[in-house]
């Protein structure tokens, strides 16, 4: 059963934004979310585990999914709903065997080779990119375009298509036109932590407004 992801997919940053995990999946829900990342590069296991655990309290009160990014260990000992993969994280294969079929995966991929490559794992999203430059990973891949996002939607197959790197208000639209299911958005959500709900909410408005625009053309 193909997944069905929302249009936007909201990955927490404690250190850009200030906050908990857990505040920032409140503030995400109350913008619209239904399915958040959990990402942190920074924390000790031990203190992800806790941050993790509380979100997912807030996630699970409000009936919302969440994702925990490379940590397969941490996503088994909370009964997360799934993981996020990238290229030097655990084979996709093992995350499968250990998680169980219900479990939502998702695998980073950067160019288009590792995208047909990915075609064949047990996973449910492709992640691709970083199609614009991005500022919240240290070493990010070169950006990809646009030109290559629709490369991946033409071999993708069934797999939903998320777009991630760089993406805001601005060119979130653009994006999903040239191909992505869903975008993956962490600065341009986070950066201001006073407005993270009212930065979802105005996002996912223009999306559903060009969506209605489209259907009556």
């Amino acid at each position: 059963m193909t997944l069905d992801l929302p249009k936007v997919y909201p990955i927490t940053d404690a250190y850009l934004s200030g906050l908990s995990h857990a505040e920032q999946v409140a503030r995400l829900i109350e913008g619209g979310a239904s399915l958040i990342q959990l990402r942190d590069k920074h924390a000790a296991p031990r203190e992800f585990y806790r941050e993790a655990a509380s979100a997912l309290k807030v996630a699970r009160d409000h009936h919302a999914r969440l994702i925990i990014n490379d940590r397969v260990d941490l996503a088994l000992a909370l009964n997360a709903d799934g993981v996020h993969l990238g290229q030097t994280d655990i084979p996709v294969e093992a995350a499968r065997q250990l998680l169980g079929k219900e479990a939502i995966i998702g695998f980073s991929t950067h160019n288009i080779q590792q995208a047909i490559l990915a075609t064949s794992f047990p996973v449910d999203y492709l992640a691709f990119g970083p199609v614009f430059q991005t500022a919240t990973k240290a070493n990010p891949d070169p950006s990809t375009g646009q030109t290559a996002l629709r490369e991946v939607r033409a071999i993708k197959g069934p797999l939903p298509l998320v777009a991630i790197g760089g993406i805001s208000l601005s060119n979130a639209l653009e994006v999903l036109k040239a191909g992505a299911d869903s975008v993956a958005v962490i600065a341009a959500l986070l950066g201001d932590p006073t407005k993270i709900a009212e930065n979802l909410s105005k996002m996912l408005a223009a999306i559903a407004a060009q969506a209605n625009e489209a259907s009556t053309d």
